[in-house]
């Protein structure tokens, strides 16, 4: 999860245990005493409890984004960091009794393999889960109420988002969707990926290229942000040229790029191909690709984890050293973060 050597946890220990000493405990073939773990997990910040925690969390097979490129040690700081957040977070939740089965929207939609089926499916999604036709105020959020995880990551800038399942208590599969807030550093993009990731996962695709695929998915996205009902009440049916201005206010009110918006526009045949291949020519010019002129300002975090451990807390479910052990913080920090649940 660190990303570090068994040279480098020697060097963060400042050598009280050597290198050698470090292989022998990785191998299992020495068992490290009570004050070696305190040591160990100091140095490699986590609580001592994780070395002889039982949740066991498996990773299902992880497809990322075409192009990207991921090292080894990147590829394993990504999934040992997502198995032991999971392992905290349905820890929690088998305490609380909570039902963490997900329930596909589209369980039984067709094979996608136009433009049309990937409208249809993000419409379906939007009514199954009664969302209106306006705009999601939290993806995040969202993603978690309907028992999908969702994992922040910092890790290499070439890495944007992945979705998995992981294999939880005797196989019980969980939905994972991650993004990597290094490379997704804003709330528009964040929305963005977290839907492509979605489409990954309930959508079916047969017999298609990888870039093909990339392409259904990016469109459900903006499907999901923006249904075409929409984006035609805000634009119209048809337009020869989009103001820079509209663009932003559709931007600032439905959390979806300027980019996105115009994608959206051409998919919905509001706009031509012609004109949207010279919108962006003109951001690239401008250097807008990543800053775009406008901002928006919506939150995209969850507070879920943090909301069932204060139940648990508040009703006795967990102690406050169980608590700490599931935030990942030491008792102190814990009381010290949040006050005004130890009044």
């Amino acid at each position: 999860m660190n990303g570090f050597s068994l040279q480098d946890v020697a060097d963060a220990l400042d050598g009280q245990l050597s290198r050698q000493a470090l292989h022998r405990y990785e191998k299992g073939e020495v068992v490290p005493d009570e004050d070696k773990i305190n040591m160990l997990s100091k140095a490699l910040s986590v609580n001592a409890d994780f070395f002889s925690r039982n949740t066991v969390i498996e990773l299902g097979e992880i497809e990322y984004r075409l192009n990207a490129k991921i090292s080894q040690k990147d590829e394993a700081i990504i999934n040992e960091t997502t198995k032991e957040y999971l392992s905290r977070y349905l820890e929690l939740e088998e305490i609380l009794g909570f039902d963490t089965t997900f329930i596909n929207p589209l369980e039984g939609f067709d094979i996608i393999k136009s433009y049309e089926q990937v409208n249809e499916a993000a419409n379906i999604v939007r009514n199954v889960w009664s969302l209106g036709t306006g705009a999601i105020f939290n993806v995040v959020e969202l993603l978690e109420d309907k028992k999908i995880k969702v994992v922040k990551l910092d890790v290499a800038d070439d890495f944007e988002g992945l979705q998995t399942c992981v294999a939880y208590n005797e196989g019980i599969k969980i939905p994972v969707v991650a993004y990597n807030i290094k490379k997704t550093n804003k709330p528009d993009r964040i929305r963005l990926t977290l839907l492509h990731e979605l489409a990954h996962l309930i959508l079916k695709f047969e017999e298609i290229s990888h870039a093909q695929k990339e392409k259904f998915c990016f469109q459900f996205a903006g499907a999901m942000l923006l249904p075409e009902t929409t984006i035609k009440e805000e634009l119209g049916d048809f337009r020869n040229k989009l103001s820079m201005n509209e663009l932003g206010n559709i931007k600032m009110q439905y959390g979806i790029s300027m980019q996105a918006i115009v994608m959206r526009a051409k998919d919905c045949k509001i706009i031509n191909e012609h004109y949207t291949k010279q919108f962006f020519f003109l951001f690239k010019q401008m250097n807008w690709r990543i800053d775009e002129p406008f901002d928006y300002k919506g939150m995209e975090e969850s507070h879920r984890f943090e909301q069932l451990l204060f139940r648990a807390l508040i009703e006795n479910q967990i102690s406050v050293s169980k608590a700490s052990l599931l935030m990942n913080m030491s008792e102190s920090d814990l009381k010290n973060k949040y006050q005004s649940m130890f009044i």
